[in-house]
């Protein structure tokens, strides 16, 4: 690489600045000289305005004659100095006119104090005529404030006579409506024990009549309950014949099986709404009307068709139930699960049981 080229390659490489001045420095240096020397200068103007000259002495000494040289003689002692006097008293004109204006200037003062005097007896004579009229003015008030102070008292012992003679009245009206009160209390307490005595008869007349005709009821009942139980032992007399003579059908018919076990019945079941164990034939309707209350849907209803499997106990208790087959949605599989859920427990059979193991199909209304 040449030496050009380098000078090159520097210069590129450092940043372009602006030419620096000259004589910079030395401007900044004879400014601030200049200031001090100015500064120096006001200063010693100022100083010297301000001092007061200062008083001066001197003393006039008389020039001794020239004389021609006399004979030689013992030369005299050198003369005294000789002092120049002080000037002269003022004269007597000058002492008159001072005299007169001090005698002037203390006419002045003496005329100012006595106006001062009478000024200040001026003000205390106000003074004295000012507390005066206010000590009048409080006497006046004083004896306005007694004299509606006096009003106020007459005014308030007519009020206290007046009110006092009204609360008298009163009073005698208070007992006037007391007593009224008293008789009307009295009037309203006999006629709320006639009352009284005329319910407790009437409730008794009612308890009696009641309790005959629960009597007559209870005896209407169980004669009822009697001729129920007597139709439903015969009912489930003629059921129970019935299912016999259908399973040994049954049984004919598929060639074999085991007598009284339900399993027929429970495969082919008894209609729409139930199946399972042997039931009766109203059976699957009781549960219908027990379930289809709880069924809580809003969706579409075309098409939909769920079949819930449910276990009891004898007693109707719900033990669980599950969805054997579903309708393809299932939110609405959701809502017929939970109405099987809600039903619980789940209606007995004619014979008091429910049974154990069924199953339910379930539409949703208007399908």
């Amino acid at each position: 690489m040449t030496l050009s080229q380098r000078q090159t390659r520097a210069s590129s490489a450092r940043p372009n600045r602006p030419p620096r001045e000259r004589g910079t420095g030395k401007a900044f240096a004879l400014a601030a000289l200049m200031h001090l020397l100015l500064g120096w200068f006001l200063y010693h103007g100022i100083n010297w305005q301000n001092n007061t000259p200062a008083g001066a002495e001197a003393e006039i000494w008389t020039e001794i004659p020239d004389t021609p040289a006399p004979t030689p003689r013992p030369a005299p002692p050198p003369p005294a100095p000789v002092k120049v006097q002080p000037a002269p008293p003022p004269a007597k004109d000058e002492d008159a006119d001072i005299a007169l204006q001090e005698k002037k200037r203390k006419q002045q003062e003496a005329a100012a104090r006595e106006a001062q005097l009478a000024e200040q007896r001026r003000q205390q004579e106000e003074a004295k005529q000012e507390a005066e009229a206010k000590r009048q003015q409080q006497l006046a008030a004083q004896a306005a404030q007694q004299k509606a102070m006096q009003d106020r008292q007459k005014q308030i012992e007519q009020q206290r006579q007046a009110e006092l003679q009204k609360q008298q009245q009163q009073k005698a009206q208070q007992d006037r409506q007391r007593q009224q009160q008293q008789a009307e209390a009295q009037k309203q307490e006999q006629l709320k024990e006639q009352k009284e005595q005329k319910d407790q008869q009437e409730a008794k007349a009612k308890a009696d009549a009641q309790a005959k005709a629960k009597a007559e009821s209870d005896a209407k009942a169980k004669a009822a309950a009697q001729a129920k139980a007597k139709a439903d032992a015969e009912a489930k007399a003629k059921v129970d014949a019935e299912r016999k003579a259908r399973l040994a059908q049954l049984q004919g018919q598929l060639g074999g099986g085991t007598a009284g076990s339900g399993e027929g019945l429970a495969k082919s079941g008894t209609g729409k709404g139930a199946g399972g164990n042997a039931t009766s034939p109203g059976y699957a309707e009781k549960v219908q009307r027990r379930v289809r209350p709880n069924i809580h849907w809003g969706g579409e209803t075309a098409g939909l068709e769920t079949v819930v499997s449910v276990r009891c106990s004898p007693t109707g208790t719900l033990l669980s139930a599950s969805i054997t087959r579903s309708s393809g949605n299932e939110q609405w599989d959701a809502a017929a699960l939970r109405a099987v859920q809600n039903s619980d427990p789940m209606p007995t059979d004619i014979d008091g049981k429910a049974p154990e193991r069924f199953t339910i199909t379930l539409r949703p209304a208007g399908s």
